[in-house]
């Protein structure tokens, strides 16, 4: 099974949307195996955006990201990269498809609700960053046998 790596955002938590969130990535199957708050400092920011750096919008990414404490998580399930960014939808909420997260919760291309790993090679990346190894729980779900066909496991 794959994992992969997801921030709840300050827009998340200042709207009241971390159970709705939490719930449909639960309700998809996904396994939660590591989960945890922070504050997010400017410096693992300039790490986990160095792509964005030198984009205009990065002094107002930073202080939206370090608004208020950020849930991380780790979620793992069969192609857990390609679900959850399916599940997502696009980065400006506005053109995201209904019934994505961002096109169900979101209004802005920057409070964008969540962020998920891009792949499967930047999951690994991001997760090491965010999570020591002792951190990420590796456990049974009782319902797997319900949430995959047994050559899916």
């Amino acid at each position: 099974m794959e994992q992969t790596f997801i921030i709840l955002k300050p827009s998340t938590i200042q709207r009241g949307l971390v159970g709705d969130v939490l719930t449909r990535f639960q309700r998809k199957g996904l396994q939660i195996t590591a989960m945890k708050m922070a504050q997010l400092t400017e410096a693992i920011l300039r790490e986990h955006y160095a792509h964005l750096i030198e984009k205009p919008f990065f002094p107002d990414l930073l202080r939206s990201m370090m608004a208020t404490p950020v849930i991380l998580m780790v979620l793992k399930g069969k192609d857990a990269v390609e679900v959850v960014r399916q599940m997502i939808g696009s980065t400006n909420c506005r053109k995201a498809a209904p019934g994505t997260i961002r096109g169900d919760f979101g209004m802005s291309g920057q409070e964008n609700i969540v962020h998920a790993s891009d792949s499967i090679d930047n999951a690994i990346i991001e997760i090491n960053r965010f999570f020591k190894p002792e951190e990420i729980y590796d456990y049974d779900l009782l319902l797997k046998p319900a949430t995959y066909a047994p050559d899916e496991l």
